[in-house]
This record gives C-alpha cells, structure tokens and sequence, in this order.
C-alpha cells in the first residue's frame, strides 16, 4: 500500500486528489500539509507546515505553490519519500534544487498530470514524423474564463514536441490578427479561447492538400488530472531516484 500525503490538500485540486485516492485499491493518504487549510474539515491529518508533519508517506503529491519547495524537499529527503511536483513556476534556482533532489530521492515533474493529454502529445509526436511538411500543423487550445496566461502551457509543449520532430526548425505563431501576409510552411499557429466554464480542451489540426487529421484533447472535470496524479505517484513509488515525468509514465503504455 503507497502511502501518500498531498502538499496543497485545501486547494482545488487537492481536494480532488483526497477524493480520488479510494478509488485506487493501493493507495491511502496519510495527510496533508496547507496551511490555510482548516483541519477539522478533513478526514486526515493536516498541518500547517513540513516541520510539523509526524507521519511517514512514501510519495508526496504536490499541488501548492512555488516558494512551498524548501519545505517539500526537506521532508521528502529527510524521509526518503518520493515527490510529485505538479506546481509550475519555479525558478531557475529552484529547478537546480529539484534536480539535484533527484539524485537522492525519485522526483516526478509535470505541468499536466492527465494521462491523456499526455498521450496526445506522443500521438502528435508520431504524426508530425510521419506527415512531415507536407502538412501544416495548427493547435486550438480552449479553456475558462479565470484562466490568466495564455497561451496554455499545455499547447506550448504540444508544439514544442512536435517542433523537436522537425529538429526545432518551426516557428509558433501566436494567433494571425496582425500577420497581413500567407501563411509559410515553417509555421506551427497556437490560438487561444477564453470563455465560460471550459476545464480544457486541445485540438491540433494537421492540414494537407484536401484532407485535415484532427487530434483532440477534452478534460470535462479536474479529476483527470487528479487521477493521474495519483498514478504518477504509483509509479514513483516504485523508483529509489531519478527525474521522472509524464512521459516515462504514459511509455509503459505505448510499449
């Protein structure tokens, strides 16, 4: 049984995870850490900070914010517990923490923890190898109206995957409002769409000469990425050390 506690548990995917673990046979959370969190809320444990954390978890799933790190990495080292870091934001300095973290203890990172949009990612992988520049690639990414940056993180690393298949040699163009001009090959085009209540949604078009293939990508609730956060954290509890991410995760499928 992997033991887990969740850093963040009284934020919005936090609760999230907590409510999907039962799900999971091999699973149980131990506690949390948040420490705006009100603790007589929760059926766990849950504590203010690291320092005040006196259970054992084999991974610690991460959903909180940047500057919570130190915190994290002393405990996760201190315990020799696995960490799943879905926070984005870091610094240059605090990545160069999480990766020398990594040759002590086993360090998931990633910036989308749902299995399928990361399978949409290899799969656009595959098409950009086998279309080549014979087709042209462009990438719709919707999501709601709160979101701040734009565009999505996800699209950008769905074109920057698809732009190693052709050595880095494209160019992203962001939306074609001030572009009076044909559009050239060399080009992947990201646009973005804000609006109402979309959790996310990504299509990415591949457009030849009188055919389209579209691949396509809808979360419909945060569980998705709950869910595969919780399997993430399977799956580092497995590892002593190393960097792991979403890809070595969704390869045991695609082997």
């Amino acid at each position: 049984m992997t033991k887990i506690l969740i850093w963040g548990i009284g934020g919005r995917m936090g609760k999230n995870i907590l409510e999907s673990i039962p799900s999971f046979e091999n699973a149980v959370c131990v506690g949390g850490v948040d420490k705006f969190a009100d603790s007589s809320q929760f059926p766990v444990p849950v504590f203010k900070c690291g320092a005040d954390v006196d259970v054992n978890a084999d991974v610690i799933i991460d959903f909180s914010r940047p500057d919570a790190l130190d915190e994290i990495l002393e405990y996760a080292l201190s315990r020799k517990a696995g960490i799943m870091l879905a926070t984005t934001g870091y610094t240059q300095e605090q990545q160069a923490k999480i990766d020398e973290a990594s040759k002590k203890i086993a360090v998931f990172q990633s910036s989308n923890m749902s299995l399928g949009v990361n399978l949409l990612i290899e799969l656009c992988k595959k098409a950009a190898s086998f279309l080549g520049n014979n087709f042209e690639v462009e990438i719709i990414e919707q999501h709601h109206n709160q979101k701040v940056d734009s565009p999505s993180g996800t699209a950008l690393s769905i074109a920057n995957a698809i732009n190693e298949e052709f050595d880095n040699s494209k160019e992203f163009v962001y939306g074609r409002h001030d572009k009076n001009c044909k559009r050239v090959n060399n080009e992947i085009g990201i646009h973005a769409v804000r609006g109402g209540t979309i959790v996310g949604k990504h299509d990415v078009l591949f457009i030849g000469k009188d055919e389209v293939i579209t691949l396509k990508h809808e979360a419909q609730s945060r569980m998705v990425f709950a869910q595969g956060a919780i399997r993430a954290g399977l799956f580092l509890a497995t590892k002593n050390t190393g960097k792991y991410s979403m890809k070595d995760l969704v390869a045991q499928f695609m082997d």
